[in-house]
């Protein structure tokens, strides 16, 4: 398991790219035939990934987690972004296309990862954060989910967004979690850009076709950065940061959250004429 610990404000602007994509930038996910686990100090939350692609993939506990099984005191919210597969939760097996979703609470021991086709792998990307009540597993369709429309043609953000894990939809303790879907000809996501410094949040960037890259904008909003992503990686952003990319074509992402709320709309705006 890979471990990250939080930095302070004061030191993220004095940072180098090496530095920031080092401990920000998550460049290692969807191995074949591997889980990989990281760890993040912010919020404690998880990211991972699952790549089934000749045998099944069981989650193991690590001694960061400290717990008897990694469900233990901890909830997960899964998306497929990949070819069908099943999630097996203590036996019982959930079918997930690709774009489906599957939360699971705490308390669930045993949780593996299968493909149905080998040749066109499954790619689990997942977020996992600490939880103080059972809520019920439950999948999460796309038939299920009922699109946010966002955005404006002239500054380019048209965008849908997926609501999977949220107080109005899927129940957790504090993992929020959806997907957002970029219109053909549009390439900014957040803009005007936002903090929430109740919450952190991970975006994991994919659908970047090869030759394209992505700018992703963080730090204080007047004090910002950026580092370049590419397809299936991820950045952990901590609360006082902005969070807003733009592409050079249109991509996807998936945005996962954990904090002290669960509000969605509990965002502090930042105007245009402040970012520097």
């Amino acid at each position: 398991m890979d471990v990250r610990y939080p930095v302070h404000a004061r030191n993220f602007k004095r940072m180098t790219t090496d530095e920031l994509r080092n401990d920000f930038l998550v460049d290692d996910l969807f191995k074949e035939d591997e889980i990989k686990l990281i760890y993040s100090h912010i919020d404690r939350i998880v990211i991972g990934s699952a790549v089934p692609e000749t045998k099944e993939l069981k989650i193991e506990v690590d001694k960061e987690i400290g717990a008897n099984y990694f469900l233990e005191r901890r909830e997960m919210g899964i998306i497929n972004i990949g070819g069908p597969g099943q999630v097996i939760v203590d036996g019982e097996k959930y079918s997930l296309d690709s774009g489906e979703g599957l939360y699971l609470g705490k308390g669930s021991k045993e949780i593996s990862f299968i493909s149905e086709n080998g040749e066109k792998a499954a790619n689990f990307y997942f977020n996992s954060t600490p939880a103080h009540k059972k809520y019920p597993d439950k999948k999460i369709a796309l038939s299920d989910i009922q699109a946010e429309h966002l955005g404006e043609k002239e500054k380019c953000n048209l965008r849908d967004l997926y609501k999977y894990i949220h107080p109005g939809g899927v129940q957790s303790c504090q993992l929020v979690m959806g997907m957002t879907k970029i219109k053909e000809n549009n390439n900014w996501n957040t803009m005007p850009c936002h903090t929430h410094d109740r919450r952190m949040e991970v975006y994991f960037y994919f659908d970047i076709e090869a030759d394209n890259v992505l700018f992703h904008l963080f730090g204080e909003p007047d004090e910002t950065r950026h580092i370049v992503v590419r397809n299936k990686q991820a950045v952990i952003s901590p609360s006082y940061s902005i969070h807003s990319g733009v592409g050079t074509k249109n991509y996807s992402f998936i945005w996962g959250m954990a904090g002290e709320n669960q509000t969605f709309t509990d965002m502090d705006h930042v105007p245009m004429d402040v970012l520097k």
